[in-house]
């Protein structure tokens, strides 16, 4: 009875050296589930929204007037009342021809898309200055334009 002891030991050895041709995806599934937890969490802060919940209003619509008095900001910055242009100095005076000398008479003022906040606020306030406090702003009504 002969007994071969080297390759047991030959066989066991090549079983220790063989190579494994699998990928380890463990830690690529770890740093994918902390990704995904850092974006989770920095996804909402990312986000500026307000939540208002706006009152609906049961008023109704306000009369237009026959005659309305429009103060149009044109995109050059010029003033005009009507259609008639005005000096930024000359505009209570002209203001005090349209309404007639009445205070209480609401102004619409129309500026083009152009003009800057600031340059809007300086009309607003020259109204203001001049006594005019009761200032609607006409817009496009955005659900009719393209």
């Amino acid at each position: 009875m002969g007994v071969r002891l080297g390759v047991r030991r030959r066989q066991a050895a090549e079983d220790d050296l063989a190579v494994a041709h699998e990928i380890n995806v463990t830690p690529f599934i770890d740093v994918m589930l902390v990704l995904l937890i850092i974006f989770m969490v920095a996804a909402p802060l990312a986000t500026v929204d307000l939540g208002v919940d706006l009152p609906a209003s049961t008023a109704a619509p306000q009369p237009r007037p026959d005659k309305p008095v429009y103060l149009t900001l044109q995109s050059d910055l010029t003033l005009a009342i009507g259609e008639t242009p005005v000096a930024r100095d000359a505009l209570d005076a002209a203001l005090q021809g349209a309404t007639n000398g009445n205070k209480d008479e609401r102004i619409f003022v129309r500026a083009d898309k152009a003009v800057s906040y600031g340059e809007l606020m300086a009309v607003m306030n020259l109204l203001r200055d001049a006594g005019y406090l009761k200032v609607a702003l006409v817009g496009l009504d955005g659900r009719d334009s393209p």
